[in-house]
């Protein structure tokens, strides 16, 4: 049986679609084939930096090198399967596994609809977590049915201000399913339910201290799934032994998350819910979507790798074939790859690919592939789908509160939800492992050559001016201003790391005796007044660092382009201030290197960048002087690292580099 499906247009509306399918079908999927589009993708979303598009595509490289590709055998699987699941529990902030507090389930109304009945419903996923909910039952059925839990995508369903939730935008998927036999369980997503949290931390927020908590709204989603779950097994309708899980867009992505973490799901088909890491670093397809599509990185996985733990339970994978957030060619290479896991388990008829025509958009040709998909799997048979699905109620018909509970946590999820801190490290030592392997994990298991070269130099009133390139790492180039008097042997260095305003002072300051050298860096109109020159002290070297995209090597783009560039470090398993720390690191090693005989180092900074220049020391002390001025007193003021807050604290780190020990 060949699992992969191209549909294709038919104009003569549903039915004769329907017609097409039922009579071109070959066995439960048929094959239908035409070419797919030329894959398209936004012009805004490319980065216009030659070195940081290549330096993404290397750090893509690796992780696709080291995920999926090195399972050759069921054993490797085997071997190394409950450990992902653990560390995608973790990437989702779900780790230890929160407890199961009573869910205080209400059913708040009934509607009666053609052929089935809806039950307005909420639970609580966590004390004071709402999740509102549609429970679509079939009439007359005789014995317990299937159950479904139908997750929504990034649908707002307002009147008069007052949210009803993303159900009701998806309310004919779950009465579709019920006029076919299942009960269906329509859940409201954190963001778009009736009381409306936020998926938007890092999007459009500037709340990058989710990074740090490791917060991803990802984690409330998946949960609310688990325990929706919960809900569906409890209902004496609902046979707890069958049940399946689907969703398009975000409702595709929690599909892909709880699926994979709770085995329960026998069958799972995700619509337009995940592609490559290929496609969201490299061609920008993250800059179309917001935080809730996305696990913390910590472990550094290719999306493939989530995609395939649902080995061997039957999943199908929908996408349309010009989904520029979804994009073809990525959402095929996952599917190889995942489809490869399947045939160790010798369970190729498992799994399979529906690509349908059309842009992102809830195609309802789609769902006739799902509703097959599941019939097979979760009832053992095949008839003939013969009806479209309809949106039978007006929205607000589908509210479950009349007034929002007061001891509702929706709306402050991103504050408490979460492991939270863990155990306090005991030892510099300690702290250097714990950041390493939770905080800074996209830093090079191997530094690299420095190559350092001087690209300048020039001499006024007795100092002397050196511009150095270095390699922070492969396609990183940064710089360091030297200054020195003129003749001068160096025992002692002072490197100041610097933003971009600062850089702008001191390149205003400079320019005066030093024009000719630093042309080729551009002074911004009328910015922020200059910095004197510096004069170092005799047998001293003052030398200036300004980290990756700032200053000299600052990436062309808007502000909302600076935040997209930063979320697709992010999805790499680092962040953009971490690998700052990494740069300051190397500049302390490019300033060993050209002042060899030199015995003192000071590192300065302020700021953020007071914040970078700590941290760097956590894994250069001791022997390194710090001058500190304005440290952010906690991450969430700044900076943006990975799972930081889990670990530590600004003033811990300061206490364990100045102890040295």
């Amino acid at each position: 049986m060949n699992n992969l499906i191209l549909l294709r247009r038919v104009g003569c509306g549903w039915g004769a679609y329907l017609m097409g399918w039922c009579v071109l079908s070959i066995g439960l999927l048929g094959v239908l084939v035409q070419p797919a589009h030329a894959q398209q993708y936004p012009a805004a979303w490319r980065i216009a930096d030659r070195d940081l598009e290549t330096y993404f595509e290397a750090e893509v490289v690796k992780l696709e090198e080291t995920g999926l590709a090195r399972v050759r055998t069921l054993e490797d699987w085997k071997g190394q399967r409950d450990e992902r699941r653990r560390q995608l529990y973790d990437m989702l902030g779900l780790w230890p596994i929160p407890a199961r507090t009573d869910l205080q389930p209400v059913v708040a109304g009934r509607l009666e609809g053609d052929g089935f009945t809806v039950e307005k419903i909420r639970f609580e996923s966590l004390p004071g977590l709402y999740v509102t909910a549609n429970l679509y039952l079939p009439v007359g059925a005789t014995a317990r049915v299937p159950g479904i839990l139908y997750v929504c995508g990034h649908a707002e369903v307002k009147t008069n201000g007052i949210s009803l939730g993303n159900k009701a935008a998806y309310q004919h998927h779950g009465a579709w399913l019920s006029q076919h036999g299942y009960a269906c369980l329509t859940i409201d997503t954190l963001q778009l339910g009736e009381i409306q949290g936020d998926h938007h931390g890092t999007y459009r927020l500037g709340q990058w201290w989710w990074n740090s908590r490791g917060y991803t709204p990802a984690g409330v989603e998946a949960w609310n799934g688990i325990r929706a779950l919960d809900y569906l097994q409890s209902r004496p309708e609902i046979d707890p032994e069958r049940l399946g899980m689907t969703g398009r867009s975000g409702g595709g992505s929690y599909t892909w998350t709880t699926a994979t973490l709770d085995e329960r799901v026998k069958v799972a088909a995700p619509v337009a819910g995940i592609t490559d890491l290929r496609n969201h670093v490299c061609d920008g397809a993250v800059e179309g979507h917001c935080d809730c599509m996305f696990f913390i990185n910590t472990h550094r996985w290719d999306f493939a790798m989530q995609a395939a733990l649902m080995a061997p339970r039957p999943l199908l994978v929908v996408n349309t074939d010009s989904d520029n957030i979804f994009p073809l060619d990525g959402v095929t290479r996952l599917f190889t790859e995942v489809r490869r896991i399947y045939g160790l388990h010798g369970a190729y008829d498992r799994v399979g690919l529906v690509i349908g025509p059309g842009p992102h958009a809830d195609s309802q040709n789609l769902q006739v592939p799902v509703l097959r998909w599941f019939n097979q799997h979760l009832k053992g048979e095949d008839p003939l789908v013969h009806r479209a699905a309809v949106k039978p109620f007006a929205p607000a018909e589908l509210r479950v509160f009349e007034a929002l509970p007061s001891d509702q946590r929706n709306t402050t999820a991103q504050e408490w939800m979460g492991a939270g801190p863990g155990p306090r490290v005991e030892s510099l030592t300690e702290l250097r492992r714990a950041l390493r392997e939770r905080v800074f994990m996209g830093w090079p298991a191997e530094p690299g050559a420095l190559a350092v070269e001087e690209e300048g130099s020039a001499n006024h009133e007795g100092l002397r001016l050196r511009i150095l390139r270095f390699q922070s790492q492969r396609h990183v180039p940064l710089r360091l201003v030297v200054v020195e008097r003129e003749g001068d042997v160096i025992a002692d260095v002072r490197l100041e790391v610097m933003d971009s305003e600062g850089w702008q002072r001191w390149l205003r300051g400079a320019r005066v005796g030093f024009g000719e050298v630093l042309k080729e860096f551009a002074v911004e109109e009328g910015g922020a007044d200059p910095t004197p020159m510096v004069r170092p002290e005799p047998g001293t070297a003052w030398v200036g660092l300004v980290p990756r995209g700032l200053g000299p090597s600052a990436w062309p783009g808007d502000a909302r382009k600076q935040v997209q560039i930063r979320r697709r470090f992010q999805l790499l398993g680092q962040t953009l201030d971490g690998m700052r720390v990494w740069d300051v690191r190397r500049g302390l090693s490019a300033v060993r290197e050209v002042f060899p005989d030199a015995s003192g180092m000071t590192l300065r900074a302020e700021g953020l960048m007071a914040a970078h220049a700590l941290h760097a020391a956590v894994f250069e002390a001791p022997g390194i002087r710090l001058d500190l001025e304005r440290l952010p007193a906690s991450y969430r003021a700044g900076p943006d690292y990975l799972n930081v807050a889990r670990i530590t604290d600004p003033a811990e780190v300061l206490r364990w580099v100045r102890q040295g020990r």
